[in-house]
């Protein structure tokens, strides 16, 4: 089925992917484009609204980033945030200057005339402010609505109610009624009908991936995580057994972890699936190397080398199927418009260019949080679902030094003690990530009235929105008790425990 879908042009805000999760949260699809997207895609998307996203620019600057006033000939409501209030402004003829004073973080904003922006608000409320211009001047044909003690138009709009501008963010949490404002031009501005659900997604995206695949084959790198499970499953449903998973065990995994993966999708989804047992080959390499980089990059070219070989014994395969995320699509390099490049896209496992694969990703419209809702959908069991995130390296960066057979069989039992704990006590879903380190340090400890000299595990769990930053979680000491208790009474090797109390920045989440 079609849905209603609102656009929003991006101007390179460090909030931009905010207003698209707000919107999608009233189940009304939008899509970011890069502010340069010619008009014809505009038109050829069909949105119910247009959103004009905040940046660092202005609109005075010789290269500021600016839109055809075509745009707003399109003949669908258009909303301004921060930048995009000014460039309105500018492009109709009004003054935008450098302010004396810049106005940033909270702000109290008062409502001059009721709209339908603020309907149903209160007259006066905390907003959160980012910008150093200042409109002094409003085009022909626009009135202000809104003030505060710094801006006289921190919200306008135009006499015939088709163009609004707001000068502060209103997706982010600080402002008072964010979330209200980005409804009111949704529902009542921009009149869009909240039908964007995962069952509506699932239909249509069965129906695409059939229509691109037609009788081909389809492969896919399953590693058991979130986002390339909820893909093979997605792309299992639209066409059955064209799709040929591959399924490495590295020898860094978690503790039975390949038997799971085999039993949720080869017995529970029927999916066809090639397990590889590549743990030799990998703990080989790995033999007598400390340095993180190195085994990093030991882990991803021997997984390249098998991919690859067992992708060749399948036969003519036409399609290569990867989790991709939309935070990856709008940090891709070939994507991003103003914006910083916070990192480049690449695909799952580094694959060489020469495996001239087209690609498939069904998941590349989705945030997190949509996937795990997706996943639900299609009956992928909950501990797969609210997995916590997992390095590809695997255990081999959760142990310092070298990685032997012994000393990942000493930390998987210690990484399944943590979890366990973590999750009997209803921790799980409410931490980002917790794990345990493998130290290359030996201690001496007391055990049964003998000496011991055994290892240390450095226990870590921290809270994150992105991974970008973390703190770490005050974990109650009963818990921590338990989870020390338990590793050094059932761990043969291990005499020591100790808990990571380093936040991100300055220390990473992962010790390598």
């Amino acid at each position: 089925m079609d849905y209603d879908k609102i656009l929003i042009l991006d101007f390179g805000s460090q909030y931009t992917q905010l207003i698209a999760r707000r919107i999608r949260e009233f189940k009304v699809y939008s899509e970011i484009f890069p502010y340069n997207k010619p008009i014809s895609n505009i038109k050829d998307f069909h949105p119910k609204g247009i959103i004009l996203s905040g940046g660092p620019s202005s609109v005075y600057d010789k290269d500021a980033p600016k839109i055809s006033k075509e745009i707003f000939e399109i003949g669908v409501p258009i909303l301004g945030i921060c930048y995009g209030i000014q460039l309105i402004t500018f492009i109709f003829g009004g003054n935008v200057h450098s302010s004396e004073k810049r106005e940033y973080g909270f702000a109290q904003i008062e409502i001059k005339n009721v709209s339908k922006l603020f309907e149903g608000l209160q007259n006066s409320f905390q907003v959160w402010m980012s910008h150093g211009d200042k409109i002094d001047k409003l085009p022909n044909g626009f009135e202000s609505i809104a003030f505060t003690e710094n801006s006289p138009y921190a919200a306008i709009k135009s006499v015939d109610n088709t163009i609004w501008g707001v000068q502060f963010h209103p997706e982010v949490v600080h402002t008072t009624f964010g979330k209200d404002i980005i409804s009111n031009f949704c529902f009542k501005i921009c009149k869009a009908t909240p039908n964007w659900n995962m069952g509506s997604f699932i239909n249509q995206s069965v129906d695409t991936i059939r229509d691109a695949v037609k009788d081909k084959i389809v492969i896919c790198g399953l590693s058991g995580g979130v986002d390339s499970s909820v893909a093979a499953v997605l792309i299992h449903r639209a066409i059955g057994d064209q799709l040929k998973c591959i399924f490495v065990n590295n020898g860094v995994l978690r503790k039975n972890e390949a038997e799971k993966v085999v039993k949720v999708f080869r017995d529970n989804f029927k999916i066809n699936l090639k397990y590889v047992d590549a743990e030799e080959l990998f703990l080989n390499k790995l033999e007598g190397i400390a340095d993180p980089e190195k085994k990093r990059k030991i882990i991803g070219n021997t997984f390249i080398e098998v991919f690859e070989k067992e992708s060749q014994k399948l036969g003519d395969v036409d399609f290569f199927a990867q989790g991709t995320l939309y935070p990856d699509v709008i940090e891709s390099v070939s994507f991003k418009g103003p914006s910083a490049t916070i990192k480049s896209h690449h695909n799952v496992g580094g694959l060489p260019e020469t495996m001239k694969f087209k690609l498939i990703e069904p998941l590349r419209e989705l945030f997190k949080d949509e996937v795990r809702e997706l996943g639900h959908e299609l009956g992928i069991p909950d501990d797969i679902i609210y997995r916590q995130p997992f390095p590809g390296p695997g255990l081999a960066i959760r142990i310092i030094g070298e990685v032997t057979k012994e000393r990942l069989d000493i930390l998987r039992e210690a990484d399944d003690i943590i979890v366990s704990e973590i999750k009997k006590a209803g921790l799980y879903r409410e931490i980002w990530q917790s794990f345990g380190v493998l130290l290359p340090v030996k201690t001496v400890g007391v055990m049964g009235d003998e000496r011991t000299y055994e290892n240390v595990i450095a226990l870590r769990a921290v809270n994150s929105v992105d991974g970008m930053t973390a703190d770490w979680v005050k974990l109650p000491y009963d818990v921590l008790g338990k989870i020390s208790n338990r590793i050094i009474n059932e761990i043969r090797g291990i005499n020591r425990v100790v808990y990571d109390i380093s936040s991100k920045p300055p220390a990473t989440i992962e010790w390598e």
